[in-house]
């Protein structure tokens, strides 16, 4: 059975990006473009890595990591987190990495596949 990655960005062109390009490599992916939709998609398909745009406009992304992290079966999940701020790391307790935009698909593929490695 594939991995299953969730995959949160406000810019609807990195989420797609993204899917496709973990799709690519095997993978299980949803893309979320905002809060609601992402608490959904986490609730009814829990996913085993989550990257997660920390600069989207109107959402604080430590405080959806917070609300992702309390549904039942999160606590533990990985988070990679998808911006350019020094230190946000500190505000995710799972956060495994921090990539800054414009990314790398090829390392960013290699961090997520060194996290999930079950």
């Amino acid at each position: 059975m594939a991995q299953h990655i969730l995959v949160i960005d406000d810019d609807e062109n990195i989420v797609e990006y993204l899917v496709n390009v973990l799709t690519a490599r095997g993978y299980e992916a949803d893309g979320a473009t905002g809060r609601e939709q992402a608490l959904r998609l986490a609730k009814e398909n829990p996913p085993d890595l989550v990257t997660l745009d920390m600069e989207m406009p109107g959402e604080e992304g430590a405080l959806l990591y917070r609300d992702l992290a309390a549904l039942p079966g999160m606590e533990h999940i990985p988070f990679v987190l998808m911006c350019g701020l020094q230190g946000i790391h500190h505000a995710v307790p799972n956060a495994v990495a921090t990539v800054n935009k414009p990314f790398d698909p090829d390392k960013l593929a290699g961090i997520i596949r060194s996290a999930t490695k079950v």
